[in-house]
């Protein structure tokens, strides 16, 4: 297929033009200037006003999580009970238009579900997969991660996580605002375990991601060389020096917090209680980040507490809400997040790469709430949501 007179929106930058596409290789097969006149196999179509942009990529979900009001709403589900509302929530996640994601871990499930998305027996984003997030003995997450004490137990629980097949670990060095018990702004793990963690994910071969609100949560885990902060809420400048340095990314799932604010009266007492106190702080350290030009990834936390699967584009325009030009957001939810997560092929227009594509009825970048209402989502050179008008 090639689609003509479309507004192209790549890597932070727009221009009119065409792109191809072929279904049987499953990718674009050409961008702009490249694109020659249809042959007698291809069906070309005319969409001036139409916007084409790649996929959105979310960096950080949670496919066991429905937006339930606490946890513990799915903590005694069977492992079949929860590989069904993973699936679920895989779907509605691409339907709407996220055609890549990194599943941040519960049980053992997200690698299964993965591979049941790449055999196509179930419909869902390219997927980069945790097993069990791990945490300190009744640290935040407990509930469905690896609990550990001690380096050498660090050690053995990322080996764990490698063998049931994790393409990159996730650990808490703090605590959380949605488990009871456990401070946000406190660092709940040893610099030892923390270490271990980080050194034996690479040892390993996978990235290393951690849940972080506090900055000396920040700081001791970019010491010890993580790849990715998620949540980030406290930074100080400090904190944020370390990003540069050390060329950290941010992860700041600026959707998690918001969705709790907007549904305060519903929320747990403990949830309610500590949203109350980052909400603000989460974003100012975003825009401190912003700022001083940390790389910034985008990505929801889909599936917290009334944070549901398939509103994940409002993270587009939150960042954009709280400093980021516009074409920059996308991009932090297109390329940078693709490149963060380890989806190589994915998140750009360039001939070659996945047949990833979201067609929107407008100019994105002059309404970010389009990208919300996909008038088609293409995966691999097929639509699977929507249509293409004309086709």
């Amino acid at each position: 297929m090639i689609l003509r007179d479309v507004t192209l929106l790549d890597r932070g930058e727009t221009r009119t033009g065409a792109i191809a596409f072929d279904e049987e290789s499953g990718t674009i097969t050409a961008v702009g200037d490249d694109v020659v006149d249809a042959g007698s196999d291809e069906r070309a179509i005319s969409l001036p006003g139409y916007t084409v942009l790649p996929g959105l990529v979310d960096a950080h979900v949670h496919y066991s999580l429905s937006g339930e009001r606490s946890v513990e709403d799915v903590v005694d589900m069977s492992d079949a009970e929860l590989a069904l509302v993973e699936a679920r929530n895989a779907r509605r996640t691409l339907e709407a238009g996220i055609t890549g994601v990194r599943a941040m871990g519960a049980r053992d499930i997200d690698p299964q579900v993965r591979n049941a998305i790449d055999d196509g027996d179930i419909t869902g984003p390219r997927t980069v997969a945790n097993c069990r997030s791990i945490t300190i003995t009744g640290g935040h997450g407990h509930h469905l991660g690896r609990e550990i004490t001690g380096p050498a137990d660090a050690r053995r629980a990322v080996r764990e996580q490698v063998k049931q097949g994790a393409e990159f670990i996730k650990f808490m060095t703090t605590g959380g605002v949605t488990t009871p018990g456990t401070d946000p702004d406190q660092v709940a793990m040893t610099e030892g375990e923390i270490d271990a963690i980080v050194d034996e994910a690479h040892r390993r071969g996978v990235h290393a991601a951690t849940h972080v609100h506090g900055a000396e949560g920040a700081k001791v885990a970019i010491e010890a060389g993580v790849d990715t902060v998620e949540h980030g809420t406290f930074l100080d400048d400090e904190a944020v020096e370390m990003f540069l340095e050390h060329d950290v990314t941010l992860v700041p799932t600026l959707s998690a917090p918001y969705h709790i604010v907007r549904n305060i009266e519903t929320a747990t007492e403990e949830s309610a209680r500590k949203t109350r106190h980052v909400y603000e702080r989460h974003i100012e350290s975003f825009g401190k980040a912003l700022e001083a030009g940390v790389r910034i990834a985008g990505g929801t936390d889909a599936g917290t507490p009334f944070n549901y699967h398939g509103a994940n584009a409002t993270e587009v325009e939150f960042m954009a809400k709280y400093g980021m030009d516009p074409t920059e957001a996308v991009r932090a939810m297109t390329e940078t997040a693709a490149e963060t997560v380890g989806l190589d092929g994915s998140g750009t227009l360039e001939a070659g790469t996945y047949a990833d594509l979201l067609v929107v009825d407008g100019d994105v970048t002059e309404d970010l709430t389009l990208l919300n209402n996909p008038t088609a989502v293409i995966k691999d050179g097929r639509v699977v949501s929507g249509s293409v008008p004309g086709q």
